[in-house]
């Protein structure tokens, strides 16, 4: 741990405070169909779009209409992403002539990017042709995310209405999540991605010079390598900007085309973030009581930093083992010292602990280094950020719903301490929204959990494993708890690309996003129909520093009653062993 890497750290936080702010009340005004500096630009655009698809501004709908629209529209981008990967051999822009993805594994993608978790089983750069990766995964970068800030939208909407049956509606919600925020951002990062050197063409595959000729054990030399290329400047940006994650390369954000510089990876390191902070001062603004936004997003800090802490020192204390072998393990002037397998020496530690805790709070699953080869408590760490239920920040919209409906929990949790009806935000919380929120944070620990036992116990799981004993159970554990939280991310040591974990981990997808999604939009319509209750002397104040401790602790309560004993046999096991040999 550097001084230098504790800087890096402070001006990616400071960056997102200082520039969350305004983005998240410019979000408050687009999703409250307010003006806003765009409008002479894009407003065209929206009623253009709206007169082609025969959509009325303000005809707002309930919130089951909503769920309709919501379900209605991933189940086409699922279908239609499936197709066109079956059919990918057949069509023009692939010049690798990479041909069609096997049905199991467009099935597994399909899910995945419509979900917006973004899992891969595949090496992108040798699966995907250049139409697959933009009309296919692009587009799903940006309508996943645009989705999930839809819901949250509509949830903040429940929250600020009164006696009202409707929460907005659905498309509107999701034209202007794409038109106002997603698309002039990834315009923005892309640009700057371009500077650093992130490539964005059509080309084939080029033919480059080895500057050290590889020669084999048999005497065969290999001087040239092929270097994948295509549009991928705009599929990172929308890739990080929409916390999706997946990469246009096999290696992710580790490659250097993906990710060539320092100043790059502080780009996507910001932009993985940025939403997730925005979205909080777009609910205090939607609400109209910022201090709420702010308790919000000063809990999903209280949770993240300590997190960042661990895996940052526990990554730069390298294991005994290392030093043993008389690897030189101490930061010095020409390297940073500490646990540097599977991290780039572009970037260090420091920028690889911040991105590994960074992506797996936010929901965002892409990599800058191999999680597989961090410490037990370094790879223990991310596990547990996704295991909290994506909540930390989370996904773009997704995030913060999921953090509203713990929030449910804790004031209904303090109620039942003074004995008293909980109430949040001028609302009473009744058995409905209590069951609803119940639901939604607890199907993505039983389809982790449950899979994770289905793997590890039938031969089809166990043959992926390629480490044995609590390493094995820990990437089992690791894709589950990714699959099941819409993260993407992986320990990649386990070989997911079978019949068997593309089917299994494709429904704990579904599951993971419809199954939290729909409750938080149930919520949001029995939230609007109520009146205000105003706050009474027995009220909880949901802005101060009480009411943050309690949302923290209820949301490390499920996750440690939930997901310790799982732990106890992967990463916390291993780490028992390390110190013991």
């Amino acid at each position: 741990m550097t001084p230098l890497g504790w800087l890096q750290i402070v001006v990616v936080m400071t960056l997102l405070v200082l520039l969350g702010k305004p983005l998240g009340e410019f979000m408050a005004r687009v999703y409250s169909g307010e003006r806003t500096a765009l409008d002479r630009v894009l407003g065209p655009v929206e009623r253009g779009i709206y007169a082609v698809a025969g959509l009325r501004e303000r005809g707002e709908t309930d919130w089951r209409r909503y769920a309709r629209a919501f379900v209605l529209f991933h189940l086409v981008g699922t279908l239609a992403l499936y197709l066109l990967q079956r059919a990918q051999g057949l069509l023009w822009l692939d010049p690798d002539g990479l041909g069609t993805v096997s049905p199991d594994s467009s099935f597994n993608t399909a899910i995945s990017f419509a979900t917006n978790t973004n899992w891969q089983g595949y090496a992108g750069e040798a699966t995907m042709s250049q139409l697959t990766q933009m009309l296919g995964l692009g587009v799903q970068n940006f309508a996943s995310a645009a989705s999930g800030m839809a819901v949250l939208a509509a949830l903040a909407r429940g929250f600020a209405r009164r006696t009202s049956g409707t929460i907005g509606n659905f498309w509107v919600d999701l034209v202007r999540s794409t038109l106002y925020v997603l698309l002039p951002l990834s315009v923005l990062l892309a640009l700057a991605l371009l500077t650093q050197g992130v490539v964005q063409d059509f080309d084939a595959k080029a033919q480059v010079e080895l500057l050290d000729p590889i020669v084999a054990a048999d005497g065969t030399r290999t001087a040239t390598q092929e270097i994948a290329l295509g549009p991928v400047a705009s599929q990172v940006a929308i890739k990080q900007l929409g916390t999706n994650g997946g990469g246009y390369y096999n290696s992710n954000s580790a490659h250097p085309i993906e990710n060539p510089t320092p100043i790059s990876n502080l780009f996507e390191c910001f932009a993985i973030l940025i939403l997730g902070v925005a979205v909080c001062f777009t609910f205090g603004a939607m609400v109209r009581d910022r201090r709420q936004g702010i308790a919000l997003l000063a809990a999903m800090f209280l949770l993240f930093l300590p997190a960042l802490a661990v895996t940052y020192w526990a990554e730069s204390s390298a294991p005994a083992a290392l030093a043993q072998a008389h690897v030189d393990v101490l930061a010095n002037e020409g390297q940073c010292g500490g646990n540097m397998e599977g991290k780039e020496v572009r970037f260090g530690i420091a920028a690889s602990a911040l991105w590994a805790a960074e992506t797996t709070a936010a929901s965002n699953g892409s990599v800058n280094s191999m999680h597989d080869s961090y410490t037990p408590i370094g790879g223990l760490v991310p596990m547990v950020l996704m295991q909290l239920g994506e909540v930390v920040f989370g996904g773009a919209g997704s995030g913060l719903y999921g953090m509203l409906l713990f929030a449910i929990v804790a004031v209904f949790l303090a109620g039942l301490m003074v004995g008293r009806t909980p109430e949040y935000l001028g609302k009473k919380i009744g058995i409905f929204e209590m069951k609803m929120a119940s639901l939604a944070i607890l199907v993505p620990c039983a389809v982790v959990l449950l899979g994770t036992a289905v793997a590890v116990v039938l031969p089809a799981g166990r043959s992926s494993l390629l480490n044995p004993g609590a390493h094995g159970f820990s990437e089992v554990l690791y894709a589950f708890s990714s699959a099941g939280n819409n993260n993407g991310s992986a320990f990649a040591g386990l070989n997911a690309n079978t019949p068997f974990y593309n089917v299994a981990l494709g429904l704990a997808m579904l599951a993971a996003r419809f199954l939290v999604a729909l409750p938080a939009l149930a919520i949001a319509g029995a939230l609007a129909r109520k009146k205000l209750v105003p706050a009474g002397s027995g009220t909880l104040p949901t802005h101060g520093p009480l009411f943050i401790v309690l949302l923290c602790a209820t949301v490390l309560l499920v996750g440690a009653l939930t997901y310790l004993p799982a732990l106890a046999l992967g990463p916390i096991v291993e780490q028992l062993q390390m110190a013991d040999g």
